[in-house]
């Protein structure tokens, strides 16, 4: 590559030569003399709206006071004005946040859509095996849709909803968040740029971290891939996306190897008992002990809607845990997620990609390496460096998202309000392109996902067929 084409490459890492809608407007930073660059995360907000859209979310668990919170921190841009939810906690809390109408509170999604059209759009953030209904209702009703990942559990419901949405000419964003977080939108633009030369080959490794793994896939509501999803698609599909969107090109092929060893009854440590609360006699020694966990640490207890009264958490956490499955040895459960799942696939152009998940890491956090035959790129979603094999420089770009100081904004790499923000705006404009993972683009990963837990389940190659 001459020096000339290189500095023509270097100018198309600009928004308006890639095209690139408005999760870029975060590339902008700051550089020092000593090859070192900063990546800032964009402002969110502050749109110059008349009015905000109106919004009514299915679900108020977790993720759906991530996307929530966006309208208490943003009236002006969203407004949530109704909620279905059957825990009765949730849905009070969530009410109140929001102030939300008592007419305007429901159980269960099928009766929000007993009443005609009342809102712009519905965040979907109900469990895993609940998204397809309520999204085929509300796109057939005419709202737009905020879709939480996975789109859905089968292939055929994924297809479904994108006729759906083709059909109606309603938005539906789905939840790749990966794709608005500033380290992976600089990636992907390094890689389009052509600044690495031509793309080569991509290696991705999710840590899943090994608590985490026994919170959400062992003991947690995705324990279950027939009541869920499978792994791949429930935690990882963020990352077949990502690899999609980055790398730009289509998937071809996909193979993939990777099973449940480690959280199974045959590895139960003697002296361990059905919960940990029964008088587990390695109790203290196990890293996976629910009583540390839960009780004494006071780690993930969000999961057990704690009440207000402060005084009261020690019993109510000990309740659940003589209760729930949060209590439960992590060797008797009725689990059947893979602790580690390996892919590999092929693109067009033959591009290839490795994709590992892994549970059992004392960290969490997203790796990635970009080959290219002009440079390379080695990052970590906090640090990337960027090495050119020409000159030999290295540049090393720092990712700062923890200065927005709302949890919620900086939530995976700073993409969740990132896209909460693009989402509206699409709304307001009716321009479904203002977002990267509308559906069209989003639905590849889903299908590269149930290719590869076929593959994995049949030792097969399997084709990935758009």
């Amino acid at each position: 590559m001459s020096k000339e084409t290189r500095r023509k490459a270097l100018k198309k890492l600009t928004l308006s030569a890639l095209g690139l809608p408005l999760a870029s407007q975060s590339l902008f930073g700051k550089e020092d003399a000593n090859n070192h660059k900063t990546l800032i995360q964009r402002p969110f907000g502050n749109s110059d709206f008349d009015k905000p859209i109106t919004a009514i979310t299915l679900g108020a668990g977790s993720r759906g006071n991530v996307y929530g919170d966006y309208g208490v921190k943003f009236p002006n841009e969203l407004d949530v004005i109704g909620v279905a939810e059957p825990i009765a906690i949730r849905n009070e809390r969530y009410t109140k946040k929001h102030n939300i109408d008592s007419n305007n509170r429901f159980k269960t999604w099928e009766d929000v859509f007993k009443r005609p059209k009342f809102a712009d759009a519905v965040i979907i953030t109900t469990p895993d095996n609940l998204h397809y209904g309520p999204c085929m209702k509300a796109l057939q009703m005419g709202y737009d849709v905020l879709l939480e990942k996975p789109i859905a559990p089968t292939e055929k419901e994924c297809r479904d909803i994108l006729a759906m949405a083709q059909k109606t000419g309603r938005i539906v964003a789905v939840c790749h968040v990966l794709r608005y977080a500033p380290y992976f939108v600089k990636l992907r633009e390094m890689i389009q740029s052509g600044v690495i030369g031509e793309l080569i080959s991509v290696q991705h490794f999710e840590p899943i971290e090994h608590v985490h793994m026994s919170h959400s896939f062992v003991r947690g509501n995705w324990h279950n891939s027939k009541q869920t999803t499978p792994i791949i698609l429930a935690k990882s599909c963020h990352d077949l996306d990502i690899l999609r969107w980055m790398i730009g090109k289509p998937s071809k092929q996909i193979t993939a190897f990777g099973d449940l060893k480690w959280f199974r009854k045959e590895n139960a440590p003697q002296g361990s008992t059905a919960r940990c609360t029964d008088g587990c006699a390695v109790e203290s020694q196990c890293p996976y002990s629910a009583l540390k966990i839960y009780y004494r640490d006071r780690e993930r207890n969000y999961v057990f809607d704690m009440p207000e009264d402060k005084s009261k958490h020690p019993e109510f956490i000990m309740e659940q845990l003589r209760t729930t499955n949060y209590g439960r040895c992590v060797y008797r459960m009725e689990n059947d997620q893979p602790d580690h799942y390996i892919t590999s696939i092929q693109f067009e152009d033959n591009v290839t990609a490795s994709f590992s998940m892994e549970a059992f890491t004392s960290y969490h956090g997203r790796r990635t390496r970009i080959m290219g035959s002009m440079g390379d790129i080695v990052g970590d979603m906090e640090t990337f460096v960027h090495t050119d094999f020409l000159t030999r420089k290295s540049t090393t770009w720092d990712v700062k998202v923890n200065d927005v100081k709302d949890y919620e904004a900086s939530g995976h790499g700073g993409g969740d309000w990132a896209l909460a923000g693009d989402f509206v705006k699409a709304v307001k404009a009716k321009n479904p392109k203002l977002l990267t993972s509308a559906i069209e683009a989003s639905i590849e990963s889903h299908l590269m996902g149930f290719a590869a837990e076929k593959s994995r389940l049949n030792k097969t190659v399997e084709a990935v067929t758009i």
